[in-house]
């Protein structure tokens, strides 16, 4: 725990996220993506009468962050398991306070990026990527054991990449695969820029952890949840689109085929309503001191 107290984690889009959720009413705020704290910890220093419960899968960032928020005493209730099961357990756990706000900040944490031996990196000597290490699927079992045509689909839905037919095929070919170094030497790096592995990397990530399955049953989830604030933090154009139709889904009165004449729904079926019409993205600030928050998204819901 010392290691980790040592490293560095900058929450993405901490300001916009604090001018959104700071408080002075008395509530519960829901962080369904704990990681290592820096939200939370800031929510609950700025907004005193808030309690927090936090969700992780992973099980280093809930030990990491018992520690670092020990001192707001019982103003903390962390709970570990994916949030999209464990937000209905979160919604209930106080029935009798009000739940004011709900974030989710969809993506791998730049510690589990950092930590060479979760798999994540174009430099480890592993392949996981898993974000809860007691699950099953892990990043080497789908390189080396999908087909080849599973593997461009994947490439294709969960990477947008132009050559995943192409790729899927070095991979195949390439058998076996054992760590993160000799994944990324497929797409090789040349020069400046992003690297070109990136969109690969991401594709098999979001594959191991259901990222985009996760993301639609949250959503789906919070529905239920009356009076808050939810806000989700995205970070590449196909969590953003979830968020963006999910979020204008909610907000529609009618919900009557587009085929209908006249509404006969009774118009009356809207969840909320949308707070940001575009996402908030970071300050050039925020992006020369923490680059990785140059490609995140808030977008903010009104539940009704």
């Amino acid at each position: 725990m010392k290691l980790l107290n040592s490293i560095p984690h900058k929450p993405v889009l901490l300001r916009e996220v604090l001018e959104a959720f700071q408080t002075e009413e008395s509530g519960i705020f829901i962080d369904a993506t704990l990681g290592y704290g820096g939200h939370s910890s800031a929510i609950l220093k700025t907004s005193p009468n808030i309690n927090l419960i936090g969700i992780d899968r992973d099980k280093t960032a809930i030990e990491f962050s018992k520690d670092r928020l020990s001192e707001f005493g019982d103003r903390v209730t962390l709970l570990h398991g994916k949030f999209s099961e464990k937000i209905e357990e979160a919604t209930n756990l106080f029935p009798d306070i009000p739940i004011l706000g709900i974030l989710a900040d969809i993506g791998v944490s730049s510690l589990q990026l950092d930590e060479l031996d979760r798999g994540f990196s174009f430099e480890s000597n592993n392949l996981d990527m898993r974000m809860d290490r007691e699950s099953g699927l892990d990043a080497e079992y789908v390189v080396n054991s999908y087909s080849e045509f599973e593997l461009e689909k994947i490439f294709k839905e969960f990477g947008e990449m132009r050559n995943a037919k192409k790729v899927a095929r070095v991979i195949v070919n390439s058998r076996p695969i054992r760590s993160g170094v000799e994944l990324a030497s497929i797409l090789p790096k040349k020069g400046k820029g992003t690297h070109p592995a990136t969109q690969l990397f991401q594709a098999i990530r979001i594959e191991v952890n259901r990222e985009l399955e996760e993301l639609k049953e949250f959503l789906n989830s919070i529905q239920k949840v009356s009076g808050a604030k939810i806000g989700v933090i995205s970070f590449h154009s196909l969590e953003d689109r979830i968020v963006k139709e999910k979020f204008r889904e909610m907000a529609k009165s009618c919900i009557c085929p587009p085929e209908s004449f006249k509404c006969e729904c009774g118009d009356n079926h809207e969840k909320g309503y949308i707070l940001t019409k575009k996402p908030i993205i970071a300050k050039a600030d925020e992006v020369k001191e923490n680059p990785r928050s140059r490609s995140a998204k808030l977008r903010l819901f009104q539940t009704k």
